[in-house]
């Protein structure tokens, strides 16, 4: 009986243990105001310089309210950047965002990591950073700008790569295979609808999954200097307006050791 009972003590104890070692969420959107983030105008849509010249970061990105709740609204009419001012490494990241009714260009915009440097480095309005891309249709594709790098496991498609878990390992990045990796099925949500991103990344290894589902995987993410990669594997958060309307409900942030085997699979 007393070994049953110290058994028994045993796995409580574990079990709070457990429970103590798991972080809370940290939410990078206070619900009231983008007091926490650094926002940036760039340059203008293909064919919008007018809106471009009119254009105010509090016009741009500003907190509006949806059925009483707060969101965070991106308006989509100028190349632009909601920047986080801390950095993060080793983290699960989660994003609930939609589709609104305005368009410009088209419904483009993306959840850029490992950023680091000034604005205006990649592509005249952000820092330099890997992309989960969050454009219609394209949910969860990989883009690296400027010179960043990574090696994925892919299977050769029409225009290109998609990442496929047991495909052959290439390198990626504008001196090798190209910037742009496919993700490996569609699950987005149809146009109005909530959609969850999460993006895990843990050492160099930077995983997204899009409404619950694992549709890419980089290893070895690094910077390209001269043909010597340099290890990157943490940096600033960026959002993207970048021709469409789009809100965000929740962008939340919590520290992790490891990449949950699940995820992986």
């Amino acid at each position: 009986m007393k070994k049953h009972f110290l058994f028994f003590i045993a796995i409580v104890l574990v079990a709070l243990c457990s429970c103590q070692t798991e972080k809370p969420w940290q939410p990078l959107f206070n619900g009231e105001n983008l007091d926490n983030w650094d926002t940036f105008i760039g340059t203008p849509l293909k064919g919008f310089d007018n809106l471009a010249e009119a254009a105010t970061t509090d016009k741009v990105f500003s907190v509006v309210e949806e059925n009483g709740e707060k969101l965070i609204r991106i308006s989509g009419e100028v190349n632009g950047s909601l920047a986080t001012r801390d950095t993060f490494a080793n983290y699960h990241l989660q994003l609930v965002f939609k589709w609104g009714t305005e368009v410009y260009t088209n419904r483009n915009s993306g959840l850029l990591y490992h950023s680091f440097g000034d604005f205006g480095e990649a592509l005249g309005t952000w820092m330099v950073n890997i992309e989960c891309q969050l454009m219609h249709e394209r949910l969860g594709d990989t883009y690296l700008m400027n010179n960043t790098y990574c090696e994925t496991a892919v299977k050769e498609v029409e225009g290109g790569f998609q990442y496929a878990k047991d495909g052959n390992v290439e390198k990626f990045g504008k001196e090798f295979n190209g910037q742009g990796i496919k993700k490996a099925s569609d699950f987005e949500k149809p146009v109005g609808e909530w959609n969850t991103v999460d993006l895990y990344c843990v050492g160099r290894t930077a995983v997204h999954v899009v409404n619950g589902q694992t549709v890419m995987v980089n290893n070895n993410t690094g910077v390209d200097e001269n043909g010597t990669i340099l290890p990157l594997s943490g940096g600033k958060i960026q959002i993207q307006s970048e021709g469409g309307e789009m809100f965000i409900k929740t962008i939340q942030v919590k520290p992790i050791e490891e990449i949950p085997a699940e995820i992986m699979q």
